[in-house]
């Protein structure tokens, strides 16, 4: 049998959580429902234990209480949080609008379906639980996506477990794993979500090691070694944006980077800016390097190459991905191919290059790392930054 490689990655790159589109009035039979759980079923299992079971909800009355459960659980919420960033712009407004589309109308869905698996996660990590069964629901969710159906993987409704165990009957030793709302889908063209790609969140042999092609044995500064750290900030992207765009600031934190002086202070952090950066170690001592702005968007993204645009020594970035109610801050450098002081090194022992390379990546790993918890805490109180 050959697969159809470009329908399955369509599959699996186009199920969406839908919530807006999902259609009301029109019935679902129990047999398409059945048949992707039959579907699901092939999926692993530990141990091959086939320790899922699955709840088709179609009668009104239990599905009109399922809808207050969830409601209390979390759906008034849902519902309040659109009402209030209804045309704010805010970068969940349209998750939250989804959310409480489906809190509003749960009950008007012609089925739900809950998976749940026997057993009790009592942190013995024996086979048969959570670990057999998540897959299983995933894999329900691209078979109804297939046929032109569609559902949003919920859970909170799973804390009003004790209330969920009583309506369903569910016994004691099962456990309740998702909610599935299933109807047709208004319309099928739906696309792939905005990801980060794999490049940028796929290490190699170490954690936060990233190369932009290969890597080769042994790693060549060719291949675009780099390197990344990442904390999450109790604060909004914009309070985050000021303290990035400072570009003095970590040197209160880093113990190699001294500070930074902008070519133009007027003008500030823009696209096509420059300044210089003052740096100091034990290896070379100190020196200066002139930086450009290549990478600039506004409480997303500030970045500089250094040395010459055209062919940069390095690359950095702040990157900012608004979180609920936080900021994950993202810091990264790819180094090369241009010259600078690696790549002096790298000539006079070629033979050491990949030792080299790996040395400087950790070297700046840890100062990175030094700079987003310091910005982390300034961020997050009114103390200023030690001086």
């Amino acid at each position: 049998m050959t697969i159809d490689a470009a329908a399955v990655d369509a599959a699996l790159t186009t199920t969406r959580a839908v919530r807006l589109r999902l259609d009301l009035d029109r019935e679902v039979d129990d047999q398409i429902l059945l048949d992707c759980i039959d579907i699901a079923e092939q999926a692993p299992t530990g141990g091959n234990q086939g320790s899922r079971r699955w709840l088709i909800v179609r009668d009104p009355e239990i599905k009109q209480r399922l809808a207050e459960l969830y409601l209390d659980a979390a759906g008034s919420w849902m519902i309040e949080a659109r009402d209030q960033l209804t045309g704010t712009g805010h970068p969940q407004e349209r998750t939250v609008r989804s959310a409480a589309h489906l809190a509003e109308n749960l009950a008007e869905v012609p089925a739900i379906v809950i998976p749940t698996i026997i057993g009790t996660h009592d942190g013995s990590g024996r086979p048969g639980l959570f670990d057999s069964v998540i897959q299983a629901a995933w894999s329900f969710c691209v078979a109804l996506r297939a046929r032109g159906l569609g559902t949003a993987w919920t859970t909170a409704i799973l804390a009003k477990a004790p209330e969920l165990k009583e309506l369903l009957r569910i016994p004691e030793g099962t456990t309740e794993i998702a909610m599935f709302p299933v109807a047709w889908t208004k319309g099928t063209e739906f696309g792939p979500a905005p990801r980060h790609p794999a490049r940028a969140i796929t290490f190699f042999d170490r954690y936060a090691r990233t190369y932009e092609s290969g890597p080769s044995t042994p790693i060549t500064l060719a291949d675009g070694p780099g390197t990344v750290v990442e904390i999450d900030v109790d604060a909004p992207a914009e309070r985050v944006w000021e303290q990035v765009c400072d570009i003095d600031l970590p040197a209160a934190y880093s113990e190699e980077f001294l500070g930074a002086e902008w070519d133009d202070p007027v003008a500030g952090p823009h696209l096509g800016a420059r300044f210089v950066g003052r740096n100091e170690n034990s290896f070379i001592g100190e020196w200066q390097v002139p930086c450009f702005v290549d990478a600039f968007e506004e409480h997303r993204t500030f970045g500089w190459c250094t040395s010459d645009p055209d062919r940069p020594g390095a690359r950095w970035r702040f990157e900012l991905e608004p979180l609920a109610g936080a900021t994950r801050l993202r810091y990264r450098v790819v180094l090369g191919p241009g010259r600078s002081g690696l790549t002096a090194a790298i000539e006079q022992r070629p033979d050491d290059e990949a030792r080299i390379i790996s040395g400087r990546l950790s070297n700046l790993r840890s100062n990175m790392q030094r700079v987003v918890e310091g910005l982390k805490a300034t961020v997050e109180s009114s103390d200023p930054p030690p001086t």
